[in-house]
């Protein structure tokens, strides 16, 4: 306490250049070297941290975006997706509120929300059920052409069995013809249609139109109404051996990647 005390007081004596102040500067000039050389040695270390620290900060903010972009990736697909819906949606109420849209007949609208386990199973499960007024029989279609015929109801569900399943049959004709038969599914690719039973006789040519034939006899009727387009003839075969032409049909629907389809429910007023 004393020895600071009369370093103090020297220090004031001395005035601006006295002895004090001279060993400062030598001790100040002494100790520059190492000041010098700590600077030089931490400036490495300091260079790296910061890069460190950039680099982190880099990645962080990339990963931010990332994850942004991700967002708005799955925003931008859930937007085309619904677009595409509204519009097929619009192009079935289109038809059922167009002049081909048959009569005796309303059209449930409903999206196909499953297809039941299987490589081979030719059906689809709709968001559509007896709530709704759907019943089994009740046909199926979008705005190109048949699709297939409900075959199972729920509540809220119900299965519609394809015309691609073996199972299935349609009495049907050529538009321009008149020529009838059945059609079933084809032999080939499963997409594939046929004409079955048409009498060699008949006349049957490439680029037709198949249409259901919507018969009815008495108290009986068929399923389907009339006039419901099925396909197209794109080959028409016919052996000396065989009974019925060859006929194979490009169905108009594409049964790979049905979304939504429209349920003919017959009116009250044409209801048996």
């Amino acid at each position: 306490m004393l020895l600071a005390f009369a370093l103090i007081t020297v220090s004031f004596r001395d005035g601006e250049r006295g002895p004090l102040d001279r060993v400062q500067e030598a001790g100040a000039g002494a100790l520059r070297p190492f000041q010098v050389a700590a600077e030089r040695v931490a400036a490495p270390f300091e260079d790296g941290y910061r890069w460190l620290d950039g680099l982190f900060t880099a990645r962080s903010e990339a990963e931010r975006l990332r994850k942004e972009n991700d967002v708005l990736r799955q925003q931008a697909a859930r937007i085309e997706l619904a677009t595409r819906e509204n519009a097929r949606l619009k192009a079935l109420l289109a038809f059922r509120d167009g002049p081909s849209f048959p009569g005796g007949y309303d059209g449930v609208a409903a999206a196909v929300i499953g297809r039941p386990a299987g490589a081979f199973s030719q059906a689809v499960v709709i968001a559509a059920g007896s709530n709704d007024g759907v019943r089994r029989n009740d046909p199926v279609v979008t705005q190109d052409g048949l699709v297939g015929l409900v075959t199972r109801v729920s509540a809220r569900t119900a299965r519609v069995t394809l015309l691609t399943d073996d199972r299935s049959a349609v009495s049907a004709v050529d538009a321009g013809t008149e020529a009838a038969g059945v059609v079933r599914h084809g032999r080939a690719a499963r997409s594939t249609l046929v004409l079955d039973r048409v009498p060699k006789e008949d006349v049957v040519r490439v680029g037709d139109t198949v249409v259901t034939a919507g018969w009815r006899v008495g108290q009986l009727s068929s399923l389907y109404p009339r006039g419901i387009p099925i396909g197209r003839v794109t080959s028409v075969g016919q052996a000396d051996t065989d009974l019925y032409k060859q006929v194979l049909v490009e169905p108009f629907a594409d049964f790979r990647s049905l979304d939504s389809v429209l349920v003919l429910v017959v009116t009250d007023e044409e209801r048996p």
